[in-house]
């Protein structure tokens, strides 16, 4: 029973984050009548709750719950990326890698930044973003030869998909110390990330994205974001 009701909740995620009781009972692989039932008593305890059109959401119970989650990083990175959104203007996003993808848990943005697809509680391929550039740089060989083996996602046409390519783009986030994508993830952005480095293990990747119109602005960017880095990997390390 419970591996069923971990396979609803599972079957939300950040591009499904509202569902009919059919799509849900379709993506979490049970028959509709068990779904639905299920779904009854998550709704009752508040698990999961109703859009006015009828379509489920997880509800406020969970969010309640998972505010309750350890977040170290987040505590302790959260007051560097206020800092860094507030001397550039520009969307700042901490992330850390989970399985084959990156998983932002914060982002510090403003109304007049780019828009951009990446989310607190998102996930995203790695090699096409920033962040995920600036942590698959620093994993081992043996996972970053399974990662490139792989038939690697290609959200634009600037998505660089070419094991030999990429290999020489994580040489280099290697060498400089921070990655750049250019309209890799999303048309009409770029962006720069640094590793928050410990024990030359990147633990996360802080982020900036601004619009394409103003690449060139973006290496002059560079600097304060390995700056609040770098505060952030000793603030982790000081409080491990």
């Amino acid at each position: 029973m419970t591996s069923k009701v971990l396979a609803l909740l599972g079957a939300f995620d950040a591009a499904h984050p509202q569902l009919s009781l059919t799509e849900l009972a379709g993506r979490a692989g049970m028959p509709l009548s068990t779904a639905h039932r299920l779904v009854a008593e998550l709704e009752q305890w508040q698990a999961l709750s109703r859009t006015p059109d009828g379509r489920l959401r997880i509800g406020m119970r969970l969010w309640e719950l998972g505010q309750l989650a350890p977040a170290r990083l987040q505590d302790v990175a959260h007051p560097w990326l206020q800092e860094l959104f507030a001397a550039t203007g520009e969307n700042v996003h901490l992330a850390v890698r989970d399985g084959l993808e990156v998983l932002y848990v914060d982002k510090v943005h403003g109304r007049r930044a780019v828009p951009i697809v990446s989310r607190t509680g998102g996930r995203l391929p790695m090699h096409p973003t920033g962040v995920g550039r600036a942590l698959l740089a620093y994993e081992p060989d043996w996972f970053v030869q399974a990662y490139l083996a792989r038939e690697l996602e290609r959200p634009t046409p600037h998505t660089i998909t070419e094991p030999g390519r990429l290999s020489r783009e994580l040489a280099l986030v290697r060498t400089q110390g921070y990655a750049t994508t250019y309209e890799e993830m999303t048309l009409g952005s770029c962006s720069a990330a640094a590793p928050v480095l410990v024990d030359g293990r990147a633990i996360a990747a802080l982020g900036i994205v601004l619009t394409s119109r103003r690449a060139r602005e973006l290496h002059r960017l560079i600097e304060p974001l390995r700056a609040a880095a770098a505060e952030i990997a000793r603030a982790c390390a000081a409080a491990a």
